[in-house]
C-alpha cells in the first residue's frame, strides 16, 4: 500500500478480547512510520452513532428485540461510514475500526439466527458495499474475556448475555476465519500478553504485505 492510498483494517473478537489497546499499539507504529491513522468504533464513533450505541449497550435495555437490535447497528454502521470511515478512506488514510460488518453477521447473523445472507445484504447497504482490507481477529477463551470484561468498571447489555451466547459468539468468528472471505482475515491468540500480541500482529501484517 502506498501512503495515498486509503486502507481499513478492522479488529474483531468476542468480549474481553483487547480490541482497543491493541488497535492504539498499531496506530503508534503506524504513525511513526507517516500514515495518518484514525480510530474510532462499532457502534459509535460520531455524534449520531454514538448516541445509538448508548442505546443498544445499555443494560437497561435488556428487553430489546433481536430486531430492533439489528437494525440499530445498521443506523448506527450506515452514519459512520458516511461521515467519517468513507471519507477518511477517500483521503488515504488509514482507518482503524474496533469492530465492523463482521460483528453483525456474528452476534446477529449467527448467535440472533438472522442469517449471514440478509445481515451481509444489510451490511452492505450500511457500508456502501465497503470491506475492510485486513480483519485481525483476536481470539480468547470465552472465560478469560468474560473475566477481563467483568473486572471493568462498566459492562454493556451483551455482556451480560449467558456463557452459552459468548461461546457461539466465539465459534462463529473461527468459522469466518476459517472461511476467509476476501482473503482478509488473521487469526491472533489474544489470551497472550498485550507486547507477545502486538508483536504477532506486526509479523503477520508485514507477512501480509498490506503495507507495501
Amino acid at each position: 500500500m502506498k501512503k495515498n492510498q486509503g486502507i481499513l483494517i478492522s479488529f474483531e473478537g468476542g468480549e474481553g478480547v483487547g480490541k482497543t489497546v491493541q488497535i492504539k499499539q498499531l496506530a503508534d507504529v503506524l504513525k511513526t512510520k507517516g500514515y495518518d491513522v484514525v480510530i474510532t468504533r462499532e457502534p459509535g464513533g460520531t455524534v449520531i452513532s454514538e448516541q445509538i450505541r448508548e442505546v443498544i449497550l445499555s443494560t437497561k435495555n435488556i428487553g430489546m428485540a433481536f430486531t430492533t437490535e439489528v437494525l440499530l447497528f445498521q443506523a448506527a454502521r450506515a452514519q459512520i461510514y458516511r461521515e467519517l470511515i468513507l471519507p477518511s478512506l477517500k483521503a488515504g488514510k488509514v482507518v482503524l475500526c474496533d469492530r465492523t460488518r463482521d460483528s453483525s453477521v456474528v452476534y446477529q447473523g449467527i448467535v440472533r439466527g438472522f442469517g449471514k445472507k440478509l445481515i451481509e445484504q444489510l451490511n452492505d447497504i450500511s457500508t456502501k458495499n465497503t470491506y475492510p482490507n485486513l480483519t485481525i481477529l483476536l481470539d480468547v477463551p470465552v472465560e478469560i474475556g468474560l473475566s477481563r470484561r467483568h473486572n471493568c468498571e462498566k459492562v454493556n447489555r451483551l455482556d451480560l448475555e449467558q456463557k452459552d451466547f459468548h461461546e457461539k459468539v466465539r465459534k462463529g468468528y473461527l468459522k469466518l476465519a476459517e472461511k476467509n472471505d476476501h482473503k482478509r482475515w488473521l487469526v491472533i491468540d489474544g489470551s497472550k500478553s498485550i507486547e507477545e500480541v502486538h508483536e504477532e500482529i506486526l509479523e503477520k501484517i508485514k507477512a501480509n504485505k498490506i503495507f507495501q
